[in-house]
């Protein structure tokens, strides 16, 4: 049997588990698999993020990932409709095109495409 690393789980801080539940599922369109006391996990078309609790507003303010899409205007447009005010997608240097969602606590998703040649 050959070792293997299936994913990888961003696991973000939380000052509200449940208020970042309601940000994910209302305004991102994630939906809730789990939320406990000190966890939470929401879901979206195979993507998954967890949350732990944390009261350092500065830890979730210098935490970011990174969410591989196939369309990040599609994205930008859903978002927007769902009350959140974006900068569009960009073209960024290194060849992605990207957008930037920071949620309530200050974690930054980024979100992003290879960018059309």
């Amino acid at each position: 049997m050959t070792a293997r690393i299936d994913s990888t789980i961003p696991v973000l801080a939380s000052l509200d588990l449940q208020e970042s539940a309601r940000f994910y599922t209302e305004r991102l369109g994630f939906t809730q698999a789990l939320l406990v006391e000190d966890y939470l996990i929401v879901q979206r078309d195979g993507a998954e993020i967890h949350f732990w609790p944390c009261d350092d507003r500065r830890i979730a303010e210098n935490t970011s990932c990174y969410l591989r899409v196939p369309n990040t205007q599609a994205l930008f447009e859903e978002f927007t409709a769902r009350g959140l005010d974006l900068a569009p997608p960009a073209v960024r240097s290194w060849g992605m095109k990207e957008l930037y969602v920071i949620d309530p606590h200050g974690n930054l998703l980024k979100l992003g495409e290879h960018a059309p040649a």
